[in-house]
């Protein structure tokens, strides 16, 4: 997950997931530590390529910038277009997680409760 800070515009993270050669990609308007205790919502955006895994500087033609906040690896436990089930495995992030679509690139990101 990537901390994005931008100029004259509020703070958001980034869930990259890889699936195959690019990064499926939501904008979260909450830090990964709120994420545990708390739903957000998140916005689909466009496919990142896979090197922004590791990527930490400046974006946006130096307006901004991005650093890695958490990292690791996932399971995907269920899957339609409507939502997915998703078992973390990051530094901050872990345990089973649901993103449920809201409307058009509308998402929901809940922890899953046991």
């Amino acid at each position: 997950m990537q901390e994005h800070t931008r100029e004259g515009k509020p703070k958001h993270w980034d869930l990259m997931l890889e699936t195959g050669e690019v990064l499926y990609t939501y904008r979260l308007d909450s830090p990964p530590d709120r994420l545990l205790d708390q739903a957000c919502s998140a916005i689909r955006i466009h496919d990142h390529p896979l090197r922004f895994l590791t990527y930490q500087g400046s974006v946006n033609k130096g307006l901004g910038s991005v650093r890695i906040v958490d990292s690791g690896t996932y399971q995907l436990l269920e899957y339609n277009t409507e939502s997915s089930r998703l078992h973390l495995h990051g530094k901050i992030l872990r345990g089973e997680f649901h993103l449920a679509n809201v409307e058009g690139d509308a998402w929901r990101f809940t922890r899953r409760r046991e």
